[in-house]
C-alpha cells in the first residue's frame, strides 16, 4: 500500500515508517524538514505544514492511508482532518495519548491526581481530538492510545490489545515501546479491525 505518515520524524513515527518499509509499503513521510529525514528504498520525504489543509490535502491524495503521529499541541486536529477528507484518502490512523483511556468507570487517566503536570496539556488536547474524531460521519478513523509509557525500547511483536481502559500488567507496570506500537499499528494498517474506534496497546 501507498502509505502517507505526517510527523515521520518523530519517535513514533519513525517506527511507524520502519515497520512499513520492512512490510513492503511505500512511504510518503510528511515532515517540516525533508532533509533530516533518512534517505531509504520505498521512503519519499517531504515538506508539509499541519496548518495548510488545501496544501495538506492535496499532499495526501492518492494514498491508501494516512498515518497522523504529530504532537497534539503541536496540530489543529480540525484542519488535520479537513485535509484527510478533502484529499479523499479511505483510511486515517492517529497515533494517540493515554491520557483518556480509562483507569475505572468514567475516571479517565489524565483526571488522576498523579498525573504528571508537564503531559497534562498534551493529554487533554489528545483528548478532544479523540472527541472530534467521534462526531465525525462518513470518515473511516482508527485512535490508536499508547499504554502510561511509551517509550524506545524492542520489537518483540507480543502484546496486548485493548478498548478505552488502560491495560496494566501484573506487575503494576502499564508501558509500550515504540517499535511494538508501530507493529500494532500497521497490523490496523493491513487487517483492519476498529474501524472508527480507538483501541489501546500494552505488555
Amino acid at each position: 500500500m501507498k502509505i502517507a505518515v505526517i510527523g515521520a520524524s518523530g519517535n513514533a513515527g519513525l517506527r511507524i515508517v520502519a515497520e512499513l518499509v520492512r512490510r513492503g509499503h511505500v512511504v510518503t513521510a510528511i515532515v517540516r524538514h525533508p532533509e533530516q529525514v533518512a534517505a531509504q528504498p520505498g521512503v519519499t520525504a517531504v515538506k508539509g505544514d499541519l496548518f495548510d489543509q488545501p496544501a495538506m490535502a492535496r499532499l495526501l491524495a492518492g494514498h491508501d492511508a494516512v498515518v497522523s503521529a504529530v504532537r497534539f499541541l503541536a496540530s489543529d486536529p480540525a484542519k488535520l482532518i479537513g485535509a484527510v477528507r478533502e484529499s479523499g484518502v479511505p483510511r486515517y490512523l492517529v497515533v494517540g495519548g493515554a491520557g483518556s483511556l480509562e483507569v475505572a468507570s468514567g475516571v479517565t487517566l489524565v483526571s488522576t491526581p498523579n498525573f504528571p503536570v508537564a503531559y497534562k496539556a498534551e493529554a487533554e488536547k489528545g483528548g478532544e481530538f479523540l472527541g472530534l474524531l467521534r462526531q465525525q460521519t462518513g470518515l473511516n478513523w482508527t485512535f490508536l492510545s499508547p499504554s502510561a509509557l511509551f517509550v524506545a525500547g524492542e520489537r518483540t511483536g507480543r502484546f496486548r490489545l485493548g478498548t478505552d481502559q488502560l491495560l496494566t500488567g501484573m506487575d503494576g507496570k502499564s508501558w509500550i515501546s515504540f517499535e511494538d506500537f508501530a507493529v500494532a499499528l500497521v497490523d490496523e494498517i493491513e487487517r483492519p479491525a476498529h474501524p472508527r474506534q480507538r483501541f489501546t496497546v500494552g505488555y
